[in-house]
C-alpha cells in the first residue's frame, strides 16, 4: 500500500517547490515472536528475536510471561539497565530507534549492539511501515505527541496480535515509560504501563539493578537544605542568539587537574584575542564538566585574574561545607601583577554535555545504613558524583563505573548512578582496564564481523598481487627495531650503484593491501586510530594476524611492501626519488644494539653490515643538515621497566639509552615521510593528509627563558633555528646535566603536532623538524594516518584505485580530528601506565633517597625530576596537622623561599621517594625534601607510606610528538 505526503518547500534561491514523499506500507513485516504462526518468518540476520516463552526475570507486578516495549526517553536515559543480561525480550520500535539516532549517536550504537546480541532477544519492529501500526500526524499535533501516540498504537496492536496465537499461556506486552502524561494516556487506553523504576523494583530477585537506574528527575533527590548554590543556566535558544551577537563566547571547557576551582575555556573559531578564558570559583564554573561545550560571558576587565599557582584538591566529605569553599576561593584571589591577568569569564550555559561513564571509587558515607554516597572519579578533573546504592559495603575498595544523570542548581555535586564494578583497586588487571577506559582507548576484542575481512590462511602471494609490484627480493634488506618488537613496519637497504652513486630504500609494510576502504576492518582501524603501547600490553590497531604476521616485515619471508627508493650522492643529496609497491624478503631482523654491534665490529663485512654502515654514514650527514636547517633536538626522560618473569612486576627501572642506530633509522624515516608528503601534495593539493607542528606562541617560552636567565644563560626563541643554536650553546662545565634539563623544559613549551587535510589549512610547517611539509608514511601497522597516506600515494603512482571518501576534504578533516584525539589519548595512557608501574616498583622499596633537579617552582611546592628513574614528582612543604612554614613565591625569577631556604629552577636537591598509599584510588609517589634541609621542618626519613596524606598533582606534560 502506498501513502504519499505533499508539502511546499522554499529553496535557498527563494523559489517554492512542491515535494511529494512516498511512504510504503506492508503486511508482511513479522512481529518477531518465535511462537507466532500468523506472521511470515523473521528474516535471517544478527539478533535473536523474541522468545516463544519469555525467560526474563520474574516481576511481582506482572507474574505472567511478557515482552517489554519502551518509549524514546526511557531508552535514552536507561541504556545501562537495558544492557544488563537480566533484561530480555524487548521490542524496540522504529519510531523510537529513529528518535534515538537523532538525539544520541553513542546510545544509538549501544542499542544496535544489544539488538544484535542473540541471547538478549531484543527485536527491532518496523512499525512506521506496517499497515496496522502506521499513523498520520493529526492537525495541530506536535511531532513528539504523534510519536508517543504511534508507540501506544504499536503496544495495543501487539497485545491484540499476540492474543491470536494459539498457546496455553497468553503473552502480554508491557509498556515502560517515564513520561507521566504518556503513561496516563496509556492507562486510559487500557494498556498495562509502568515507569522504569516501578518495573525494575518489581524484579525482586535482582535488587542490585535498582542502583543502575538513572536519576532522570531530580524531584525527591534535592539536598535537604534546598539552598541554591549555582546560577541558572540560560536556555539554549537564548545562548545561540547571544553567541551570534557576540555577547557570549562558545568554547570547550577544560577543568584543571591541579586546582578544582579553576578551569579554562578554549574559544571556538578563528578569534585571535580572548582565545583562552580563565574561569575561577565554584559559581563561575557553574556545573560545567571537563570537555563540555559551554557558553561563557566575559567579566569586566577589572575582575580579570591571573592563572592560579596554587594546588587545590577537592577532598571535602561534607557536601554542605560552603564556608570552606569560600575560604579556598579567597586563596586564589591573591594580589597579582596586572600584566599577568588573562581574560576571565563565567559559564552561563551548557551547549553540549560531553559526559561519559567515569571510573573511580566509592567514598562511603560516614552515616550508618546511608544509601547516598559520593563517588570520586579517577580523573581529578571530574567532580565527585552523588549516587544511591545499597551495595556500599561490597563496592568499597572496588574500582567502579558511574554515569552522571544531571546536576541540579542546589546540589554541590552532580547526581549519577552505578553502572558496574571492574574489580579490586590496585589489582594490575583492574588498573589497566581503568587506564584504558579513562583514556577512551577502544580495547575490546575485534568482532567476528571485523575478523571476517582478514585473508584466509594459509596465505601466499598470488600472480594478481604481483600485478603492480616490483620484485625486490634480491636486495639485502634488513629491519632495525627495539627488542621484542613483533609489529615490524619498516626495513632498509643501501647499496652502491655502478655510476658511483648510492641507492637507499625504505620499505614499509603494505597494510593498505589487506585493509580495503569502507569494510568493517577499515572502519574499526580508523576508529582506533593508533596502536597503544602500555608497559606490559599492546592494544593493536589491526588484528594480530596482520600486525605480527602478514604485514610484519620479518626476516626470511616474502612480504608485500611500499618502497621509497632514492638515488643519492655521497653528500646525501637526493638525485632521484621513486615510489613503488614491491615484494621484499628481509635478510635480518635486528635490534638497535645488534645493528650497532655490526657497525662497530671490524670483523664483520657481510652485505647487511656493509649496508648498515652506508646507511649510518648517510644518516649522520642528513642529521647535520637538518639541525643546520633549524630542527630541534629535544629531550624527554623515558623509562624502561625490567619485569620479573613470573610475577610480571617491575624489578628494575632505568632511563632508556639511545644508540646511534636509533638515530640512523629515524633519519631515513623522516626523509621518507618528507618525500611522500611532497609527492601526495603535488598530486592531491586539496586532499593530502599531512602533519604539522605549529610554532608555540612566544608566551609559552617564558618559563624556559626565566629558568635559563637564573643560570646566566640566554635562550633566543624568535625562530626554531635560533632556539636550537642557543640550546647548543647553553652548556655549563660545572653542571653537565643542565643542557638536558633545558631541552626537557623546551619540550614542555611545545605545541602538539597534528594531522590535517591540505585543502583545509594553509600553514603546513613542521616547527620541530624545520620542514616545510611532513606526513606519516612509515608506520601503517600502528597508525591509521599512514594507511590513508599509502592509499593516496598508491593512486599517485598508479598502483591502486581511488574512492570517494579519499577525495572528500571534509571527511578527511573529520578523520584527522579523530586521529589527533586518539594519538593524544594514547600518549596519556602510556604515561599513566608508566606511572602505575613506577608505583608497583616503589611499593617494595620502602624509602629511597635520590638526587633530583627542580623543573618548576609553584606557589606552595616544587616539581622535581629524578634523572636516574626519569621520574617526575611534586615536593610539598606544608603538612596536615603541622604548623605551616613561611612560603615566599617570586613569579618573576621564578623562585620559592621556604623559611630561609630559596629554591630556583634547575637547583640540585636530594629527595626521599616513597609510595603514598593513604588514598587507595590516587596512590602516588610521594617526595620529601632531604637536602637542602629546611629549618623548622622535620624530614620524615622512614615515613610510613600509609600515614602520608599530602596530595600530589599529576603534572600534565606538553610533549612534542614528531
Amino acid at each position: 500500500m502506498l501513502k504519499s505526503r505533499t508539502f511546499l518547500k522554499r529553496t535557498r534561491a527563494g523559489a517554492v517547490v512542491k515535494v511529494v514523499r512516498e511512504h510504503y506500507l506492508r503486511d508482511d513485516i513479522p512481529c518477531g515472536a518465535a511462537a507466532c504462526r500468523l506472521c511470515p518468518p523473521r528474516p535471517a540476520g544478527p539478533g535473536g528475536g523474541l522468545e516463544a516463552q519469555p525467560s526474563g526475570a520474574a516481576s511481582s507486578l506482572c507474574s505472567g510471561p511478557h515482552y517489554l516495549l519502551l518509549d524514546t526517553n526511557l531508552l535514552l536515559h536507561q541504556i545501562d539497565i537495558l544492557e544488563d543480561p537480566v533484561i530480555k525480550n524487548v521490542i524496540i520500535l522504529q519510531t523510537v530507534l529513529q528518535e534515538v539516532r537523532n538525539r544520541s549517536a553513542p546510545v544509538y550504537k549501544r542499542i544496535r549492539d544489544v539488538i544484535q546480541t542473540p541471547e538478549k532477544h531484543f527485536y527491532s519492529f518496523t512499525n512506521e511501515h506496517h499497515r496496522e501500526t502506521y499513523i498520520e500526524q493529526k492537525q495541530g499535533e506536535s511531532a513528539n505527541d504523534r510519536n508517543d501516540r504511534a508507540i501506544r498504537v504499536a503496544v495495543k496492536w501487539y497485545n491484540e496480535h499476540l492474543k491470536e496465537i494459539e498457546d496455553e499461556e497468553k503473552i502480554q506486552v508491557i509498556f515502560l515509560t517515564n513520561d507521566r502524561s504518556n503513561k496516563e494516556k496509556a492507562l486510559e487506553e487500557g494498556i498495562t504501563a509502568y515507569t522504569c523504576e516501578e518495573y525494575i523494583k518489581s524484579l525482586t530477585a535482582h535488587p542490585d539493578l535498582v542502583d543502575r537506574l538513572a536519576c532522570v528527575s531530580d524531584e525527591g533527590k534535592e539536598i535537604e537544605s534546598g539552598k541554591i548554590i549555582f546560577p541558572e543556566h540560560i536556555p539554549l535558544s537564548k545562548l545561540q542568539q547571544g553567541i551570534k551577537s557576540g555577547v557570549y563566547l562558545q568554547g570547550t571547557y577544560r577543568a584543571s587537574r591541579d586546582n578544582y576551582l579553576e578551569a579554562t575555556v578554549w574559544v571556538h573559531g578563528d578569534v585571535e584575542e580572548n582565545k583562552e578564558i580563565i574561569i575561577q570559583g565554584l559559581k563561575h564554573l557553574n556545573r560545567a564538566v571537563h570537555e563540555d561545550i559551554v557558553a561563557v560571558e566575559l567579566l569586566a576587565k577589572d575582575e580579570w585574574v591571573a592563572p592560579s599557582s596554587v594546588v587545590l584538591q577537592d577532598d571535602g566529605q561534607n557536601e554542605d561545607d560552603f564556608e570552606n569553599e569560600e575560604e579556598k576561593e579567597n586563596i586564589l584571589k591573591t594580589t597579582v601583577n596586572k600584566d599577568m591577568r588573562r581574560p576571565t569569564g563565567k559559564v552561563v550555559g551548557i551547549i553540549k554535555r560531553n559526559w561519559r561513564p567515569f571510573c573511580g571509587m566509592l567514598s562511603k558515607s560516614e552515616i550508618k545504613e546511608a544509601r547516598r554516597h559520593l563517588f570520586t572519579p579517577a580523573d581529578r578533573r571530574i567532580p565527585r558524583i552523588r549516587i544511591e546504592t545499597r551495595q556500599a559495603d561490597t563496592l568499597e575498595g572496588q574500582r567502579i563505573i558511574v554515569a552522571i544523570d544531571g546536576w541540579p542548581r542546589n546540589s554541590r555535586y552532580p547526581n549519577g548512578h552505578f553502572v558496574k564494578s571492574l574489580g579490586s583497586a590496585g589489582d594490575k588487571e583492574t588498573e589497566t582496564e581503568v587506564l584504558l577506559l579513562e583514556h577512551d582507548v577502544p580495547h575490546q576484542p575485534f568482532s567476528q564481523n571485523v575478523l571476517s575481512f582478514l585473508p584466509k590462511m594459509p596465505w601466499s602471494i598470488t600472480e594478481q598481487d604481483m600485478k603492480y609490484r616490483e620484485d625486490l627480493r634480491h636486495l639485502y634488506v634488513c629491519s632495525v627495531d627495539p627488542p621484542g618488537c613483533t609489529d615490524i613496519d619498516d626495513a632498509l637497504h643501501c647499496r652502491e650503484l655502478e655510476n658511483g652513486n648510492i641507492e637507499v630504500g625504505v620499505h614499509i609494510a603494505d597494510v593498505s593491501h589487506f585493509i580495503r576502504p569502507g569494510n568493517a576492518l577499515d572502519e574499526e582501524s580508523a576508529k582506533r586510530g593508533t596502536t597503544v603501547y602500555l608497559c606490559e600490553k599492546r592494544i593493536d590497531m589491526v588484528p594480530e594476524l596482520l600486525s605480527s604476521n602478514l604485514c610484519s616485515l620479518r626476516s626470511n619471508v616474502d612480504r608485500l611492501a611500499f618502497s621509497c627508493i632514492w638515488e643519492m650522492n655521497h653528500k646525501a643529496e637526493i638525485l632521484k626519488t621513486r615510489f613503488t609497491k614491491s615484494i621484499i624478503n628481509s635478510k635480518a631482523s635486528l635490534t638497535y644494539a645488534e645493528a650497532q654491534m655490526r657497525i662497530d665490529s671490524a670483523a664483520m663485512n657481510d652485505n647487511i653490515t656493509t649496508s648498515l654502515r652506508g646507511l649510518n654514514k648517510l644518516a649522520k650527514i642528513l642529521k647535520k643538515k637538518r639541525i643546520d636547517n633549524g630542527a630541534l633536538t629535544l629531550s624527554s626522560p623515558e623509562v624502561r621497566f625490567h619485569m620479573d618473569s613470573e610475577t610480571h612486576d617491575p624489578i628494575d627501572l632505568q632511563t632508556k639509552e639511545l644508540k646511534e642506530t636509533n638515530s640512523m633509522v629515524e633519519e631515513f624515516m623522516l626523509l621518507a615521510n618528507v618525500s611522500v608528503a611532497q609527492k601526495i601534495y603535488e598530486e592531491f593539493p586539496e586532499f593530502a593528509l599531512l602533519r604539522k607542528h605549529p610554532a608555540p606562541p612566544p608566551s609559552n617560552y617564558d618559563i624556559l627563558v626565566k629558568a635559563a636567565k637564573s643560570k646566566n644563560l640566554e635562550i633566543k626563541t624568535d625562530s626554531a633555528k635560533s632556539l636550537a643554536e642557543s640550546l647548543d650553546k647553553a652548556e655549563s662545565p660545572t653542571f653537565p646535566y643542565l643542557n638536558t634539563l633545558l631541552r626537557i623544559l623546551t619540550t614542555r613549551c611545545m605545541m602538539q603536532a597534528v594531522y590535517f587535510c591540505s585543502g583545509m589549512d594553509n600553514d603546513f610547517h613542521h616547527y620541530g623538524l624545520a620542514s616545510p611539509i611532513y606526513t606519516h608514511f612509515t608506520s601503517p601497522i600502528r597508525r591509521y594516518a599512514d594507511i590513508i597516506v599509502h592509499r593516496l600515494l598508491a593512486v599517485a603512482v598508479g598502483a591502486d584505485m581511488t574512492y570517494p571518501e579519499l577525495t572528500d576534504k571534509h571527511k578527511l578533516a573529520d578523520l584527522c580530528k579523530n586521529l589527533n584525539y586518539r594519538h593524544k589519548m594514547a600518549q596519556y595512557a602510556q604515561r599513566a601506565s608508566v606511572a602505575f608501574h613506577t608505583q608497583l616498583f616503589f611499593k617494595t622499596k620502602g624509602v629511597v633517597s635520590e638526587d633530583a633537579f627542580i623543573l618548576f617552582v609553584r606557589k606552595n611546592a616544587v616539581v622535581v625530576l629524578i634523572p636516574k628513574y626519569g621520574l617526575e614528582g611534586t615536593v610539598f612543604f606544608e603538612e596536615k596537622g603541622k604548623p605551616a612554614p613561611r612560603l615566599d613565591y617570586d613569579p618573576e625569577e621564578p623562585s620559592l623561599t621556604v623559611e630561609d631556604t630559596t629554591f630556583h629552577v634547575f637547583d640540585k636537591v636530594q629527595v626521599n621517594v616513597m609510595l603514598d598509599a593513604s588514598n587507595i584510588q590516587h596512590q602516588k609517589i610521594r617526595m620529601v625534601m632531604v637536602e637542602p634541609k629546611i629549618l623548622g621542618t622535620d624530614v620524615p626519613g622512614n615515613v610510613s607510606a600509609e600515614n602520608s596524606s599530602k596530595s600530589e598533582p599529576e603534572k600534565k606534560k606538553k610533549k612534542q610528538q614528531k
